[in-house]
């Protein structure tokens, strides 16, 4: 296992980090989260099921793949 120095740290993500570091929480925290729109998911305002199975066909039946809501 290596360890993890600022030697080690390149300089350009060192001062990323550092820069990142130095603003204030509200800032930090207003670019934390990044809204990504998910086809489905993001169509309804709410859905709800009986039970995790008809989440999980449901899942299956109305949601691409590439989103991973598929059972492995």
């Amino acid at each position: 296992m290596s360890t993890v120095t600022p030697n080690t740290i390149r300089s350009d993500w060192l001062a990323e980090f550092e820069a990142a570091a130095a603003r204030p929480l509200a800032q930090r925290w207003k670019y934390a989260f990044i809204k990504t729109y998910k086809p489905v998911m993001d169509d309804a305002a709410y859905r709800s099921w009986d039970t995790m199975e008809e989440y999980r066909q449901w899942c299956e039946e109305n949601l691409p793949d590439w989103l991973g809501y598929g059972r492995v």
